[in-house]
């Protein structure tokens, strides 16, 4: 690598497939040369064909784009809660690994939450410059739990205020305004909709009911163990993606959601291939993660990134800030980012370039009169400025970095 020009971190954008509202040809037009993208139309759990990988690649090359990250190959259920077909399930998944490797594409994000993906309770809160977000309200989600699922048990999670005001909250919904709440919290699974119902949700917490954190671990290991070699042998990289939000909700353990969880992770399999999707947005949701920290301690097996902030508010409320604002110090991260790809130069990694994406972003300027799509904090207009403040904030630290490396002769002679 020349001493005058340092590489940035790999531009990408999410794309949902051929029915995702922001086309491959205004991605190119951001910036992004790449995309995080998944097979959305295959059901959770069935071997991703070599013909529909190839068919993707296809379509993306003709775009200009490369597909740098799976996002995701989705982990069945049955392997989360260790029962059911689960050997089925892993040869299965071990089978798509061994397709995508074959076709080229070698980072493969992930996750191990139960039942259901992230979570927020607003998925349109206006904020003050008319802009929209997502937010997660625990008030909010405590109505949701007790009023609406009835969760066994739920108010035990709760404080009395919260309780009261998860009252008042739901009080105040006409039936109509508490479908559209229920259908925001139960299907906006991303990419796909999968239609539950409460009943559906109720029957999918129940498989969980005696398994607790120590037996998720250990059916996190079971996978790992099963999957880690075969991705060692074809190159693949997996990336877990941490906790969203990062602590239990609807009284299931949450797994990935510390420094700590992320280094149980990396001992239960020793492996490069074990890695890391460092997601900023997810972690931070905690105030006592240490994003700079963490990044330094785990980059060596970081194998994608999630660039967005939240600013978490009194009462557990967080929402999804600008990229470059709230409570991530965002210039702090991507710093440490640029060190470890440049350490990841220097040591002759083949994997150096770490593929990056501004995640979420606010539905703003002509999105807010489009029909809002089916994978809400995904509008083009907001991930495409995130992107572009992302994109200044490196050359700044590259600039920086040059300017500094100019005046050392000076520091020293002074």
């Amino acid at each position: 690598m020349s001493s005058h020009y340092r590489p940035l971190l790999e531009e990408s954008f999410r794309w949902y497939g051929p029915g995702d509202p922001v086309p491959l040809e205004h991605i190119r037009q951001t910036g992004a040369r790449a995309v995080f993208t998944s097979l959305h139309q295959i059901p959770y759990g069935e071997t991703w064909p070599r013909e529909a990988i190839r068919a993707r690649l296809a379509k993306l090359q003709a775009a200009g784009l490369r597909w740098t990250a799976v996002e995701s190959v989705p982990v069945h259920e049955d392997i989360k809660t260790g029962s059911g077909d689960v050997a089925a399930k892993l040869d299965d998944y071990a089978q798509t690994l061994r397709n995508l490797a074959a076709e080229g594409v070698r980072t493969v994000v992930y996750n191990f939450m139960p039942v259901l993906d992230w979570v927020r309770t607003d998925l349109r809160h206006k904020l003050p410059d008319g802009s929209e977000c997502l937010l997660f309200d625990p008030v909010k989600f405590a109505a949701f739990e007790i009023h609406a699922l009835k969760r066994p048990g739920a108010e035990d999670d709760y404080t009395a205020g919260q309780l009261d005001a998860a009252q008042a909250f739901w009080n105040e919904l006409c039936p109509e305004e508490r479908a559209k709440f229920i259908a925001g919290l139960t299907d906006v699974f991303p990419g796909c909709k999968l239609g539950l119902s409460l009943n559906d949700l109720r029957a999918m917490l129940a498989r969980y009911a005696d398994l607790g954190e120590a037996g998720l671990r250990a059916n996190l290991k079971r996978f790992l163990g099963h999957i880690v070699p075969v991705a060692e042998e074809v190159g693949v990289r997996l990336a877990i993606h941490p906790d969203d939000p990062p602590f239990p909700i609807l009284g299931l353990p949450r797994i990935l959601s510390t420094a700590a969880d992320v280094k149980k992770l990396f001992a239960a399999v020793d492996s490069p291939a074990n890695g890391l999707c460092f997601c900023t947005g997810s972690f931070s949701a905690r105030p006592d993660n240490d994003l700079p920290a963490m990044a330094r301690r785990f980059g060596p097996r970081i194998h994608a990134v999630h660039l967005r902030s939240t600013q978490r508010l009194p009462g557990g409320v967080f929402y999804e800030a600008d990229h470059l604002a709230g409570s991530v110090d965002m210039p702090a991260v991507v710093r440490v980012l640029l060190d470890e790809q440049d350490r990841r130069v220097a040591e002759g990694r083949a994997d150096w370039q770490l593929p990056f994406r501004p995640d979420h972003g606010h539905t703003m300027m002509d999105d807010l009169a489009k029909p809002q799509p089916d994978n809400p904090g995904y509008s083009g207009i907001g991930r495409m400025r995130g992107l572009a403040e992302l994109r200044g904030l490196m050359l700044g630290l590259r600039a920086a970095e040059t300017l500094a490396h100019a005046l050392a002769p000076e520091f020293a002679r002074a």
